[in-house]
């Protein structure tokens, strides 16, 4: 029942909710009529949808707190202390490296605004309610975006979106990482637990399914954010294109959680083993790709450390460079792992072949890859918005593309 209760809540309040731009030059060509009218498309725009998720998010954040201290309390109640211990680690180590990074882009932002240091902004991530603190920012703004009157010399509408924008951009990442660090760690230990004990009913198969449905959507969140935020991106919209993207995360993340919880249950030291080698795999990778997303050493060494966890489940590209051959090669590389995690389910201990889930299990990891794999293929092949190739006139024909210093996106994607 504890496991169902998670699942259920999880399913409706989990939702987890550079730019380098051409100056201006005689040579540059004149914008064709066509690629004048897509211009407007380009503008950043924070929309009622934006603030209704905004507001979402937030009681979503605020529950999902008490959701996960609840479940440490229960494993702890029942015996389970190695899993009530587990569960306080991810939840501890999330908000601090979440409030860290927080705390790290609200100084880089008063330094860019040339204010000094506020002894409460300090205060308020050191007791963990700086998210808090950037929520009621992206409302403030986002308010003003699709509320009031924006026709003022003083707050000009373009000014009032990015703000709202770059605000909602910066809490979709902070989110992700949270997703990462503590979502689908929790996620593959309730899983390990529930195949460990066989009590596992049909609604909570239906619960697993809504779990990974909310944690698949932080990934699209994030990257809806990224593009809204980034003057020259095609934005994703409800459709084909966010769908194929969100299946592609909803399968491959499935399939690659429910093959590492299977691994745990043949021998818990092969499923960190595996882990921690990917994990450094990662993170050389991460390395050599020589990210500049933060302005502090420090910093930096902390986001590549966050962003190897990343990509120790799912792709995650930290390039502007051609990521194809990056991509499928990470993928070919999971199809290899993840049918070597069956072969030694078959051949280390066969017992374990014999238990009543691991038959739906093994359809599952197999069936859900083949469909992430598709859906991948539909997104990046047919359905995945393309750079825009136009090059404005003058930067005003874009509201001033500029290298704006609130706009940390710009520095994600390395030239």
């Amino acid at each position: 029942m504890l496991c169902a209760l998670h699942f259920n809540i999880s399913f409706y309040l989990r939702f987890k909710i550079r730019l380098l731009v051409p100056l201006c030059s005689a040579h540059h060509r004149m914008l064709t009529e066509a690629e004048q009218s897509e211009l407007p498309r380009l503008r950043m725009k924070f929309n009622k949808w934006d603030l209704l998720m905004t507001l979402f998010g937030f009681l979503s954040y605020v529950i999902d707190i008490g959701i996960d201290i609840s479940v440490a309390v229960k494993h702890y109640t029942k015996g389970h202390f190695i899993a009530a211990s587990l569960t306080l680690i991810f939840i501890l180590l999330s908000m601090i490296i979440v409030q860290s990074f927080s705390y790290s882009w609200f100084q880089a932002d008063l330094q860019n605004d040339h204010q000094k240091q506020q002894s409460w902004i300090v205060l308020t991530h050191l007791f963990q309610f700086g998210i808090f603190i950037r929520y009621f920012h992206i409302v403030k703004d986002g308010f003003k975006a699709v509320m009031l009157p924006q026709n003022s010399e003083k707050n000009p509408p373009s000014e009032i979106h990015k703000a709202a924008v770059y605000a909602f951009a910066d809490l979709s990442m902070l989110r992700l990482f949270e997703t990462f660090l503590e979502s689908i760690p929790q996620l593959i230990l309730q899983i390990y637990l529930l195949m460990e004990y066989e009590d596992i009913s049909l609604i909570q198969y239906a619960f697993l399914v809504a779990s990974f449905c909310s944690t698949a959507w932080s990934t699209v969140d994030y990257q809806v954010s990224l593009r809204k935020s980034l003057e020259d991106k095609k934005k994703i919209r409800v459709g084909p294109s966010m769908l194929t993207y969100l299946f592609y995360k909803v399968f491959t993340l499935t399939s690659w959680t429910l093959s590492i919880a299977l691994l745990g249950l043949q021998n818990i030291y092969f499923l960190v083993s595996l882990v921690a080698v990917l994990w450094i795999l990662s993170f050389i990778w991460t390395w050599k790709q020589k990210t500049k997303f933060c302005t502090s050493f420090r910093m930096e060494f902390l986001y590549r450390i966050i962003v190897a966890v990343v990509r120790v489940f799912t792709f995650f590209n930290v390039s502007e460079k051609e990521t194809r051959i990056q991509n499928s090669v990470y993928y070919v590389f999971r199809v290899f792992m993840t049918v070597s995690i069956l072969c030694l389910c078959w051949y280390w201990d066969p017992s374990v072949t014999k238990k009543a889930y691991f038959l739906p299990v093994s359809i599952t990891i197999v069936g859900a890859l083949g469909l992430g794999i598709l859906s991948m293929i539909l997104y990046y092949g047919v359905f995945h918005p393309n750079i825009y190739k136009v090059e404005a006139k003058c930067q005003d024909m874009l509201d001033g593309l500029s290298a704006d210093p609130r706009n940390r996106m710009r520095r994600f994607l390395m030239p």
